[in-house]
């Protein structure tokens, strides 16, 4: 009994020292509020480029218009989802934004070009429950190609997406951890900022795992949330439909 006694005050004491110790929890704190800011951005920047991709390999599959722009972003999302991530955050960090002095807003951009690149397969197969006739349909009402596009085929693609996109952001809460490696303070980094100062290698990763652990976990209930509501939205749309 004493000797489990010693053991809980020596954990206590050892998370004392990783978490309150010196406000250490500030820092946890900044981490994922870091984690966040560059995981919002680079889903905000993510989901932009990918369903201007995605809308203009559609556009050049129905019309064969836009021949130029396929291709090349052909070869971008060849070339993002054929390389590591951290590399291209090394690019980024030290060759390419140099001049953005935020390291932050760097992380934000390298993964929202990044994860553009996973968005636009997400948004293709958006487009692809899309029924063809809608374009049709779209066209014997007057309307352009392009304005068919921004208001029937487009919004009905970013509905049937919305789940796999969220599921997107709650991998780059994860993904991003790498940051840490150019020395931004994302929640991945903080560990090794507090072993440095406490000797102790096990409670930092513990918390810092705990904290990702209830993040992930609570986006993962909000996206069931979503899925539900669109599920139920599908079968009352189906009953009305019948």
């Amino acid at each position: 009994m004493k000797l489990n006694l010693i053991n809980a005050k020596t954990l206590a004491e050892r998370f004392r020292s990783a978490f309150i110790a010196q406000d250490r929890w500030k820092l946890y704190l900044k981490g994922i509020e870091n984690t966040l800011i560059i995981s919002l951005m680079a889903v905000a920047i993510g989901i932009t480029i990918g369903f201007i991709i995605a809308t203009v390999n559609y556009v050049h599959k129905k019309t064969g218009k836009l021949r130029i722009l396929a291709a090349i972003f052909k070869i971008y999302i060849t070339v993002v989802r054929g390389t590591p991530v951290v590399l291209q955050l090394f690019i980024m960090y030290f060759v390419v934004l140099t001049f953005i002095k935020s390291g932050v807003v760097v992380g934000a951009i390298t993964f929202g070009l990044n994860s553009a690149a996973y968005v636009a397969e997400i948004a293709r197969a958006g487009f692809g429950s899309v029924d063809d006739g809608q374009m049709e349909a779209g066209r014997s009402l007057g309307l352009s190609g392009m304005e068919t596009m921004g208001k029937i085929v487009l919004p009905q693609a970013m509905k049937n997406a919305l789940p796999p996109l969220f599921n997107e952001f709650i991998s780059l809460v994860k993904e991003t951890a790498v940051v840490g490696y150019v020395g931004i303070m994302d929640l991945g980094k903080i560990p090794g900022l507090v072993q440095s100062r406490t000797f102790d290698y096990l409670f930092p990763l513990l918390i810092a795992s705990v904290m990702y652990l209830v993040v992930v976990m609570a986006l993962t209930f909000i996206l069931r949330i979503l899925e539900k509501k669109f599920a139920k939205s599908e079968r009352n749309g189906g009953l009305a439909h019948g």
